[in-house]
């Protein structure tokens, strides 16, 4: 089943389109972007059940960006009728002339967007409606992946299973698109406590999907393996600073590419020269065997989209090829600075936002090699899983990330030994450079969310296959 297109949008359409033809008598390009979103979130743990809306990602509104001799000024607003039309045009006009009183310097000038002719509505595909399942049914199936869980072994004493989704219809108009689209996307996770006298450890899994409760059976399946994580780490030993030969689980590659390389090939990052990557356009700077991706239709997942939000469409953009750094992703205006294509990666948190560039969903391709043989090859090394959280330093190319766990490889062979809590660090393209394997399937998720510095939340996924290489651990 197709997600069903957002009757307030539907119904605003005809009066936005009013107010386009309005303005259009007077500048020289006008646009509109509308958004209509709900989200639940859902928890059952020890601290009891919770049923919220989630305001962060429930909204209604609009944003309007206005050409006006070489420059673009934006205006937000909540609501629109027949009567205030008017109304809102005056505040547009009444704001572009403040911009021009308030600029004592040299603005740079721009060119009117790319507008070239493109109408179409489209939808994404779910199976399990979370409208139609119900609160009730969602809390009782995530009440029995918690008492699962709790089951599973004595030596588990706390388990939570948490499931959040948004549904969302935009609408984008402009003088020569008219383009709809609604996407409905849905995560969910198992938090297991373990303890062991005076130790206590948390294993943790998401999932996510673009789609429906579907999700919830995958879900179900990573119980155990939460359960068991927390449990290993109770027995986990602080590792010995050193570089090891790694093999990387996908959500741990799909943390390297998305701090190693997504961030730092942000290209209105490029604009403000804070970007080592600007330099490095058409040179070598990981393994021959790395080809990277980001784009909204790179895959189906959280992060997918049609069009971005300034009414640029999805796109799967190529920015590593063989090892060679191949382009940036931007959003229109790092584009028209730098003379680039946008690549339809201009995002905002919500209406009241401006646009920059941010990541969609970021892999690496899939290789030829099978996953036993890659851990039959190293002679001594770590299995590292349980990606956390990273930072990276895009003007330097310095990168930090939080691992759960490293599993002892010997002759081989998983040796059963855990270190825990794991810090990589490193210098990006040594390591990039440094892999020597990649696996034959790839996986990619997209559970959290991803902040441009600390605010400006969207939705992204990463991952990719598993890959060996050279990393530095600690």
């Amino acid at each position: 089943m197709q997600v069903h297109k957002s009757v307030f949008i539907i119904e605003k359409k005809p009066l936005l389109k009013k107010l386009l033809s309005v303005l259009l008598e007077k500048y020289e390009y006008v646009s509109i972007l509308a958004t209509d979103s709900d989200s639940k979130n859902y928890r059952v743990s020890s601290t009891g059940t919770s049923i919220g809306e989630s305001g962060f990602l429930c909204e209604r509104g609009f944003v309007m960006k206005v050409y006006d001799k070489g420059r673009f000024v934006e205006y937000s607003f909540n609501e629109i009728s027949e009567d205030s039309i008017a109304k809102i045009a005056g505040a547009v006009d009444a704001l572009v002339a403040s911009k021009k009183e308030e600029e004592s310097f040299d603005h740079p000038k721009f060119s009117i967007p790319e507008d070239s002719p493109l109408s179409f509505e489209k939808s994404t595909d779910y199976e399990i409606s979370p409208v139609q399942m119900g609160d009730e049914a969602i809390i009782r199936l995530l009440t029995k992946l918690r008492e699962k869980g709790l089951a599973y072994s004595e030596r588990i004493i706390d388990c939570s299973a948490l499931c959040s989704y948004q549904v969302y219809t935009k609408l984008f108009l402009s003088p020569g698109r008219d383009m709809t689209q609604s996407v409905m996307w849905v995560c969910g996770s198992i938090m297991a406590l373990a303890r062991d006298e005076d130790r206590v450890e948390e294993g943790y899994r998401p999932v996510s999907c673009l789609g429906g409760m579907e999700i919830l059976d995958k879900l179900e399946s990573n119980v155990e393996k939460a359960c068991d994580d927390a449990i290993a780490k109770l027995d986990a030993e602080p590792i010995v600073p050193g570089e090891y030969e790694c093999i990387c689980e996908p959500d741990v590659t799909g943390m390297i590419v998305h701090e190693a390389f997504g961030h730092g090939v942000e290209m209105d990052m490029f604009v403000k020269d804070r970007a080592l990557a600007k330099q490095y356009i058409g040179k070598q700077v990981a393994s021959e065997l790395i080809t990277m991706h980001d784009g909204a239709c790179v895959i189906p997942q959280v992060a997918t989209y049609f069009f971005d939000d300034e009414g640029v469409p999805a796109q799967d953009t190529v920015v590593i090829k063989d090892g060679i750094l191949q382009t940036g992703i931007s959003d229109s205006l790092s584009a028209a600075v730098l003379g680039t294509a946008p690549t339809g990666n201009g995002r905002r948190e919500n209406s009241e936002r401006k646009a920059y560039t941010r990541m969609t969903n970021t892999i690496f391709e899939a290789g030829t090699s099978k996953v036993e043989d890659m851990i039959a090859s190293v002679k001594y090394g770590m299995l590292l899983s349980n990606a956390e959280s990273g930072m990276e330093d895009p003007k330097n190319w310095g990168i930090q990330l939080m691992v759960g766990m490293a599993r002892e490889i010997k002759d081989g062979k998983l040796t059963g030994k855990v270190f825990s809590p794991i810090v990589l660090t490193g210098y990006v393209p040594d390591l990039l450079k440094s892999i020597s394997m990649i696996s034959d399937t790839i996986e990619a998720g997209g559970s959290g969310f991803c902040g441009k510095g600390y605010k400006e939340w969207v939705k992204v996924s990463d991952g990719g296959p598993y890959i060996k290489a050279r990393i530095r651990l600690g």
